[in-house]
């Protein structure tokens, strides 16, 4: 009787696969990619894998919820051959995204409040009345050049819209509200690319105050990645541990 390949330390594809509920199929797709280090072949050419790519596998499938499947994969494939100076780079380019992501946060969240503080002190002429208020009015209030609430305009951060008799931009209070949170996240240093999406968020909620959820939410997705990245760690340790 032959011996169950389990027994002598060897797996079979689908040993491998049964173990974290994949296809054989996407553990052969993943050693392709570089994910898993070559496995042995047998004289048949049947693949044997071992508790390496067992470990491999966990590692790659633990980075993944925090780093992505194109940083997790790429951390595998500089582990596999032997760059781990490469595979820690990054992973501390990861980790100072997520950093990032959070001083961004950080940003929206004291923006958010000012914003909230300010209103009441603004200038009169920079509050629209029942028609809305025009370019020259918001900018003085705001502290900045027309101009640069047209460069706003242009960028889709701020919509005016423009009276039918003179022409003028006409900004209503959610355009000045947009113009504001715009004003606030530029004075912290967030360029204009990284404003439209929140711009784009409040407009979706239907104003400031709906958007706390989301800003919750936000919280709550950066603290999952955070968690994530621990047990990412952890696991692609114990798969460095087993290598030469």
């Amino acid at each position: 009787m032959g011996r169950n390949p389990q027994s002598t330390g060897h797996l079979r594809p689908i040993d491998l696969a049964r173990r974290h509920g994949l296809s054989t199929q996407a553990v052969r797709n993943y050693e392709e990619a570089g994910v898993l280090p070559a496995a042995d072949r047998t004289p048949h050419g049947y693949r044997v894998y071992t508790p390496a790519h067992t470990r491999a596998l966990a590692a790659f499938l633990a980075l993944l919820p925090g780093h992505g499947h194109p940083t997790a994969a790429s951390v595998m494939r500089a582990v596999n051959r032997g760059a781990t100076d490469e595979a820690l780079r990054l992973i501390d380019e990861s980790h100072a995204q997520l950093l990032d992501d959070r001083r961004t946060l950080r940003a929206v969240e004291s923006a958010l409040r000012d914003l909230e503080s300010a209103a009441p002190s603004e200038p009169d002429a920079a509050l629209p009345g029942p028609g809305g208020t025009f370019i020259g009015p918001l900018a003085e209030g705001l502290g900045i050049r027309p101009a640069t609430l047209r460069a706003w305009e242009r960028s889709g951060l701020v919509h005016p819209r423009r009276d039918p008799l003179t022409g003028y931009r006409v900004y209503d209070e959610a355009a000045v509200r947009d113009a504001r949170l715009t004003h606030q996240l530029r004075r912290g240093g967030y360029p204009l690319e990284r404003i439209a999406p929140l711009i784009t968020q409040v407009r979706t909620a239907g104003g400031l105050e709906p958007l706390e959820s989301a800003l919750r939410d936000w919280h709550g997705r950066l603290s999952a990645r955070g968690r994530a990245m621990l047990t990412g760690a952890a696991e692609l340790d114990a798969y460095l541990r087993e290598l030469p």
